[in-house]
């Protein structure tokens, strides 16, 4: 009895450690973020002085309105929304189909393509072959330079494979006794019971191609074809917000400061993927237990 009085007193002490440990980590995790919208969220010359943790001291939405009333950071934005919303959609479908394929058994040379798939996941070409590829193809200075190379991904193909290997086999054969195609097959009963892990997927490379800034900065020099990632970090990198500011109509650039049109812009830009999130959620975490059971 009293080594089982013991043993519950440790799991309490455990438990209540275990508690405070995960609030410390939420805490940590969670406060950024609230200090960038509290300081975006008040007025720029008083903000210049520091001091504010919790709470705006002086509200003002004129870092907001600074930055909508910027061309240059809405041409951005919309952007960054046609190359999310194409990219995700072609990539899900080409990733798909090509899954599909590696997922019948009469693929010739199944394994020979999966074991160079494999390779890709831990060794690239480099920076420089790369550059040298788009260039070659065209795509520099071009909106498909966001879509077509990361079209696939050998990664998002493991994951549909795995899933793909779970639908029974008897939905394939009932559909070829009707006379249904491969295609038919694909985008008729397929890809209507596999939208869990096309949700999945979907979110993997929409936050992708909308956190993404890198292939703005290294393969577009055209500022109308720049998305807001790339934009940011130009802002933040050569400190260039006061372009922002002169932009601003009325008396908007006298209570603003690089530092909060800095953080607006960061609000604005992370909102949309913190919006989306919770309603993939359910399919993200279900996406994520594909092939961990079995029976």
């Amino acid at each position: 009895m009293l080594s089982l009085n013991r043993r519950t007193m440790r799991e309490a002490i455990f438990d209540h450690f275990n508690n405070v440990l995960m609030l410390v980590i939420c805490f940590v995790t969670l406060y950024p973020i609230w200090y960038v919208v509290v300081n975006s969220l008040n007025d720029g010359n008083d903000a210049m002085r520091g001091g504010i943790y919790w709470w705006p001291r002086m509200f003002s939405l004129d870092s907001y309105h600074a930055v909508f009333q910027n061309d240059g950071i809405m041409l951005a934005m919309g952007v960054t929304i046609a190359k999310t919303l194409v990219g995700t959609v072609i990539h899900v479908l080409f990733t798909a189909m090509v899954a599909y394929a590696f997922s019948r058994k009469e693929l010739i040379g199944r394994k020979v393509y999966m074991m160079l798939g494999t390779v890709t996941l831990f060794f690239s070409g480099g920076l420089i072959p790369t550059y040298l590829l788009i260039r070659d193809l065209n795509l520099l200075d071009s909106f498909w330079v966001y879509i077509i190379p990361a079209m696939f991904s050998f990664f998002d193909l493991i994951i549909f494979l795995a899933f793909f290997r779970e639908i029974p086999e008897g939905l394939e054969e009932a559909a070829k006794l009707d006379g249904a195609n491969d295609f038919k097959i694909f985008y008729q009963i397929i890809i209507p019971v596999s939208m869990p892990v096309i949700a999945t997927i979907a979110l993997f490379h929409g936050v992708y191609q909308w956190n993404d800034y890198f292939t703005g900065m290294i393969y577009i020099n055209k500022s109308e074809l720049q998305p807001i990632q790339t934009y940011l970090y130009r802002v933040v990198a050569q400190s260039s917000s006061n372009q922002m500011m002169n932009a601003a109509a009325g008396n908007v650039s006298k209570s603003v400061s690089s530092q909060t049109i800095k953080l607006a812009t960061m609000v604005i830009t992370t909102l949309p993927i913190v919006l989306a999130y919770p309603f993939l959620q359910k399919y993200f975490v279900k996406g994520f237990m594909i092939g961990s059971i079995k029976g």
